[in-house]
């Protein structure tokens, strides 16, 4: 009998050679194997009649190969062909199908699967680009095909991604997972707790696994083809109960550390107030009060501080620095680039240095002796806020009394780095058990609740959701690049009233497999003719450091009034005078980059503008993408909208981040299913009660272990 945990390469028909094609997509046990889904279904309980098919609808058939061939076109080669049922015919083409002309043998029984079209010449009806699959041979079917077609006609038929290699059909899935289940131990060890089955009703994993790739005659389609199935949902809750109860079990063992208790009395608060440059916000102060009230506590805070670009979060995060520094601790704050972290410094030193505190800077460009110099009164705690980039990471860095760890944009680090970070803090700690630092991660990047609780789910987490008075909302508009001449007359009319301007491209140099303009080309045309009367600036990443800390230095100081840049510009950087912003080829960056580009205007009082330049032709998504932008500057809903269109592996850089590699759930899909595996892990977490035993509890966390073998940052548990 096989079990869960059996390598692949023992289901009979796949054997090592095969085992290694199936790695490639991830399947190394027969777990993994009966967790690979179909990704759609066919209902070929009642496969059409070629004589009842109607126009416009989608439709399975099933016939005979009459003929097949190629022919060409001034434009494409095309291939036909050419299916009965008795007398009737149906006419099936593909563009482009060169691979297909020794494909098909008459007398081949042919599943299709696809929208019926009416040919606008011969009035005939036609399948253009369906799918297919081989039933039959036309030799006569052997007992091997006459088992597989058992499973494909007259019935609901799943249907599998192949992987990529000639034998690795959907029809092989479908004779390797029939044969796995027949082969699969009865007694599948049940590991989630009796209740929580109890309160949703889940079926037992067999039933689901078997389910999921057989349905029954009476199974909605509709519910399959959406994943809503019994068998679905057990599957898909299964695989989110076990990532939340991974990361509960984390924010438990983190809450179970020795932490910093830092003191917050009446001079503490004194000193928080000294150095507002502003009345803050309600949502500032409700924010500031969850960070205080973690940071009182005797257990490590762990923090997502998460705002929209522009919602006070920088003032928030030295506050915070405050409470460690007038408790006696050291503060670090790491930033993903060089430019974020000098502006970082550069603000601490403004609201800061006045106050006494004493603020270093290190970043990887700086002079051997230099950094050296700034380690040493690390070292020795005479640097009370340190700010850096990856270079804080170095071994050579050590803090002489650790208190709090800002990480700024965590999105741009790994997970695992943030992890080295806080570890590495307590290495200047003389003590045998040391206290963990307290961290707070800070993002501009609005996350959606789903990716939040999975990304973050081991942070507790804090939202600014209230821009600071005196912020007018920008204006945004798109305008095709033929009109290029009213936008940079506009441009030249903000910078007469005395604002900057920013210009945004894709690329920084000309390529020719693209027609995309670049900054260095474009840099060269904007100063040398449409704008030569003024001072334009160019700005990359290919540029040396300290020549780019010259060029936004010498535009945050106004001396250039225009700054030609790539996406190099998108986090952090504050210029209050910015108040337009173009961004030319707008289709080709994301959405999330383009509501961060936006976020480098509109810092001040000033009305600021924002204008989406297009050039060719805009793909749907890439409609979808840029009305959003015009629709609302609401960050969440952007990244919601985002979040649907990438997709979460894309989703600002999630398998970086930290993402589980989800089989069976999705998070855009399965929100509720996740929001559900969330409170019922945290209720099995709450510890043996009259629903959940201890055995129960145990039973769960050894799956959890055996799921989740491999840490990926945020489940540890080990």
């Amino acid at each position: 009998m096989l079990e869960l945990t059996t390598p692949v390469q023992y289901v009979k028909g796949i054997g090592p050679k095969l085992a290694e094609i199936l790695a490639t997509k991830g399947i190394a046990t027969v777990g993994d194997l009966l967790n690979y889904l179909p990704f759609r279904y066919e209902d070929r309980l009642n496969p059409r009649g070629i004589a009842e098919l109607r126009a416009g609808e989608m439709a399975t058939v099933i016939g005979e190969v009459r003929n097949s061939g190629l022919f060409r076109t001034r434009r494409m080669p095309i291939f036909q062909l050419t299916v009965g049922q008795g007398r009737s015919r149906l006419k099936c083409l593909w563009f482009n199908a060169t691979y297909l002309q020794d494909k098909f043998k008459p007398g081949q029984l042919i599943a299709l699967y696809g929208k019926v079209e009416q040919d606008s010449h011969s009035g005939e009806l036609q399948i253009i680009q369906p799918q297919f699959e081989m039933l039959g041979d036309a030799e006569g079917n052997g007992a091997d095909d006459k088992a597989a077609t058992s499973l494909e006609v007259g019935r609901i038929v799943p249907i599998y991604e192949s992987a990529g290699q000639g034998r690795v059909t959907a029809r092989w899935f479908r004779r390797v997972i029939r044969t796995a289940l027949d082969d699969l131990t009865p007694d599948l060890a049940e590991t989630i707790p009796g209740a929580v089955r109890g309160r949703l009703a889940l079926v037992s994993p067999r039933e689901a696994l078997w389910k999921v790739h057989w349905p029954e005659a009476g199974e909605s389609f509709e519910d399959l083809q959406s994943s809503r199935t019994p068998a679905h949902i057990r599957l898909i809750f299964e695989e989110l109960f076990f990532v939340e109860l991974g990361l509960e079990l984390k924010r438990r063992q983190q809450k179970a550390q020795t932490g910093i208790a830092f003191q917050l009395d009446d001079r503490v608060r004194q000193a928080i107030k000294k150095i507002l440059p502003f009345h803050p916000t309600a949502a500032q102060k409700r924010v500031l009060k969850e960070i205080a009230d973690d940071m009182q506590k005797p257990h490590p805070m762990r923090r997502l501080l998460q705002g929209d670009v522009g919602s006070g979060k920088t003032i928030i995060g030295f506050q915070a620095g405050i409470i460690a520094i007038e408790n006696g601790y050291q503060v670090a704050l790491m930033a993903p680039t060089e430019i974020l972290a000098q502006q970082h410094y550069f603000s601490a030193r403004r609201i800061l240095e006045n106050a006494g505190y004493r603020i270093v800077l290190l970043t990887g460009s700086l002079e051997a002796d230099r950094k050296r110099e700034i380690r040493r009164h690390i070292a020795q705690g005479n640097a009370q806020l340190v700010i850096g980039t990856h270079a804080l990471l170095e071994e050579r860095v050590e803090f002489a009394k650790p208190g709090l760890v800002i990480v700024d944009e965590q999105h741009r680090f790994g997970v695992l780095q943030r992890l080295k970070l806080m570890k590495k803090s307590g290495e200047g700690n003389d003590d045998k058990n040391p206290a963990e630092p307290d961290v707070l991660v800070m993002t501009a990047t609005p996350i959606p609740r789903t990716l939040a609780l999975t990304l973050y789910g081991d942070l507790d987490l804090s939202v600014l959701d209230e821009l600071p008075p005196g912020r007018t909302p920008i204006v945004t508009r798109r305008i095709t690049d033929d009109r290029s001449p009213e936008v940079w007359d506009f441009v030249r009319k903000q910078v007469a009233k005395g604002h900057q301007v920013y210009v945004v491209y894709p690329v920084i140099a000309e390529n020719e497999e693209t027609e995309l303009k670049a900054a260095v080309k474009m840099c060269r045309e904007l100063s040398g003719k449409v704008f030569a009367d003024l001072k334009v600036g160019l700005l990359h990443g290919r540029l040396d450091a300290e020549l780019k800390d010259q060029v936004m230095r010498m535009f945050q100081k106004g001396e250039l009034q225009i700054l030609v840049a790539t996406t190099v510009i998108e986090v952090g950087v504050d210029v209050l005078n910015a108040t337009v912003m173009v961004i030319e080829h707008a289709e080709r960056f994301g959405l999330a980059q383009l509501h961060q580009l936006r976020g480098r205007i509109g810092r001040g009082a000033a009305k600021s503008y924002c204008i989406l330049m297009t050039g060719g032709k805009v793909t749907e998504e890439g409609e979808r993408r840029l009305d959003a932008m015009v629709r609302t500057n609401d960050g969440f809903q952007i990244a919601e909208l985002d979040l649907e269109l990438r997709g979460p592996g894309e989703f600002f850089g999630t398998r970086q981040a930290g993402m589980p590699s989800f089989r069976v759930a999705n998070l855009i899909r399965d929100r509720q299913l996740l929001e559900l595996a969330k409170r019922e892990a945290a209720a099995v977490m709450e510890g043996p009660n009259s629903e959940i035993t201890q055995v129960e509890i145990s039973r769960a966390l050894v799956a959890l272990r055996m799921r989740w073998p491999r840490s990926y940052g945020l489940v540890e548990v080990g």
